[in-house]
């Protein structure tokens, strides 16, 4: 280490005390691995401020010694985007202590948050007030709101209350000169020029560090009905989909498409995993549907939703939760392919989204073309297609040498996106872009966009000192 970097931890550890700056290896090493292992960084410093004052001061000190930064949630990325980079300039700098809710409102249908606190946390504090906060994905129970906010993440809900970025009003960001700027309203409405929260919002902390937020809260549904739904094919799952809606008044809130493959593995490895119907079938549906007051009646709507889709061929079987164990059970099934895939060798994973009426198409198209390109290949689509997200995930071939197969990563994923494209999809639907995806952007996005996005980060951050490769190529 430096003088120059002595003295810079040396004024760090003034601002946020010994407690708040990591510097042993063993210490360090949490901060600096993707969970996946497929990114490992190196970091003189992991800085842990309490107080948006301090992360101001922190990263001010690094502006001026030249210092890049890296801000970090609670490090459920997967594209690489919260990892410093090996050479070991960069100061990792945690939000996690930063854990306060400070406000609730129910009445104005807001919480105002620290950027650390963890999803379930907010969750719960807005079921005690009897208000949902409707983001629900896998990692919620170690993911923090800012990495949230940052890559604008999706999960289950999507289709009804859309990505992160639809549930923010306002925000709390230190820029990259440390300076702060406070847009933490609570308004539906206000019209007096740029929103400025959507910069920030997807930008994986490239153009300033989200320090806090104003999220919306919703009514709590008082009815859930949860139903497993044998489908003859993606292609049929889309038209259920649009029935539902239609059936239903738009209270579909989430719609998981998942194959056989997904099941079978999900059987195959994770213990309290069900076969919910009689027969197989070749694709399931899990759905699920709320409403704001107790009512027979809705259910009986579902029921009567899915016998018209048995006589249209959409269904071919199903099973409606009678409980809320029964739902979980049923939800235990999607939550299970995830890690049922680790057990089968190597997974080249992919998190495309695709407008809605063109996903039985892809996965038609692309299951062809992988399986040209690599004889054997097992795909195990699955996802939120409600929004059109399918993470198109392919496990190795049987008794195939796993790291053989996992350096073709990058030449099927370009076999995959060409797909994804030609049908104006996106090749990241709600993992971001990180340093996985960022040499893939000047196919995605064109000169001019490139140029815009550009000339927002050099105006923001004229040092490219704010999480520093990632994102933009």
């Amino acid at each position: 280490m430096t003088s120059a970097t002595d003295a810079l931890l040396d004024r760090i550890r003034s601002i946020v005390g010994p407690g708040g700056i990591l510097t042993a290896a063993d210490d360090k090493a949490p901060y600096l691995a993707e969970w996946r292992g497929r990114f490992r960084g190196n970091s003189p410093a992991v800085v842990r401020p309490a107080t948006t004052a301090e992360v101001a001061a922190v990263v001010a000190a690094c502006a001026g010694a030249g210092v890049p930064v890296v801000p970090q949630g609670g490090n459920t990325s997967l594209v690489g985007g919260s990892i410093p980079y090996e050479e070991g300039r960069e100061i990792v700098l945690s939000l996690s202590r930063m854990n306060r809710i400070r406000d609730l409102d129910p009445l104005n249908y807001t919480m105002t948050v620290d950027a650390g606190v963890v999803l379930t946390a907010v969750q719960e504090a807005a079921a005690g007030a009897d208000r949902l906060f409707p983001l629900s994905l896998g990692a919620e129970g170690t993911a923090q709101i800012g990495g949230l906010l940052s890559t604008n993440a999706g999960g289950t809900m999507t289709l009804r209350y859309g990505n992160t970025r639809d549930l923010v009003l306002g925000l709390e960001v230190v820029l990259p000169d440390g300076r702060v700027w406070d847009g933490l309203r609570r308004l539906r409405k206000d019209n007096t020029g740029y929103d400025l929260k959507d910069l920030f919002i997807g930008a994986e902390g490239t153009l300033g560090i989200v320090t806090g937020a104003v999220l919306k809260l919703f009514p709590r549904p008082r009815q859930t009905e949860t139903a497993f739904v044998a489908v003859p094919d993606p292609a049929a799952a889309i038209a259920l989909l649009a029935r539902l809606r239609e059936a239903t008044g738009d209270s579909v809130t989430a719609f998981e498409l998942m194959s056989r493959r997904c099941l079978e593995f999900a059987l195959r490895h994770v213990a309290g995993t069900i076969d919910p119907l009689a027969e197989p079938s070749p694709w399931y549906v899990l759905t699920e549907l709320t409403a704001g007051r107790q009512s027979d009646a809705f259910r009986e709507g579902l029921e009567e939703a899915l016998g018209a889709a048995f006589e249209e061929g959409l269904a071919t079987d199903a099973t409606l939760a009678a409980s809320q164990s029964q739902a979980k059970q049923l939800w235990f099934i999607r939550e299970a392919i995830v890690e049922a895939q680790k057990h089968e060798g190597g997974s080249i994973k992919n998190d495309v989204s695709i407008p809605v009426s063109r996903v039985a198409e892809f996965i038609e198209r692309a299951e062809a073309a992988v399986a040209a390109a690599c004889p054997g290949i097992r795909p195990t689509p699955f996802g939120h297609v409600g929004d059109g997200n399918i993470h198109f995930n392919l496990s190795q071939p049987e008794g195939a040498d796993t790291a053989a197969y996992l350096a073709r990563w990058d030449d099927i994923c370009h076999v995959v996106n060409a797909i994804v494209l030609d049908l104006n999809g996106s090749i990241s639907a709600e993992h971001g872009v990180g340093r996985f995806k960022k040499d893939e952007m000047p196919a995605i996005k064109s000169a001019v966009e490139l140029d815009l996005m550009r000339a927002v980060k050099a105006a923001l951050d004229p040092k490219g000192l704010m999480n520093p490769g990632k994102v933009l190529p």
